[in-house]
Formats: C-alpha cells, structure tokens, sequence
C-alpha cells in the first residue's frame, strides 16, 4: 500500500519547491479538498433528498459541510504561515 507521500509524489515535489515543506504540502491537501468536494458535489446530483426537493441528500449535504469546513481551515492556515513568512 502506498502512502499519502507516495500517491501525491510529483505534486507535493512541485508545491513544496515553490512554497516551501509546510505551505506545499497544505497547498496539496487543498487541491484534494477541492477535488473532493466536486466529485462529492456531482455525486449530490443524482442522489437526491425525497424530503427536500432539489437538495441533496443528507449525507452527501453533511459531507459537502465537512468537506468545505476542513478547506476554508487548511485556506486559513496557509494565510497565517504566509503573514508569519513576510513579517
């Protein structure tokens, strides 16, 4: 089995040479965030909620909430390294 390091290889590589270790690897785990959250967003579109018209189901809508709470987090956390970096 291979590891998170392994399976992202060329794009942490190229993240982490241009952001240095800490912002690559966060700048990587928010394009798989945002990855997810539209393969989960398409797959909302077909599972539909029979209570509520036009919405997803419940837990693709607590996944999507989740989804979008972890990468508005990791967004936060690469401003303050980045405000830490130019003082």
């Amino acid at each position: 089995m291979s590891t998170v390091f392994q399976k992202h290889q060329d794009a942490l590589e190229q993240h982490e040479t241009m952001m240095g270790p800490a912002r690559g690897r966060l700048a990587v785990a928010l394009d798989l965030l945002t990855d997810s959250l539209a393969l989960v967003g398409q797959h909302g579109v077909y599972c539909r909620s029979e209570r509520y018209i036009g919405k997803p189901k419940m837990d693709i809508a607590l996944i999507l909430e989740q989804l979008a709470d972890a990468k508005e987090l990791v967004q936060s956390a690469m401003e303050t390294i980045k405000a830490g970096a130019n003082r």
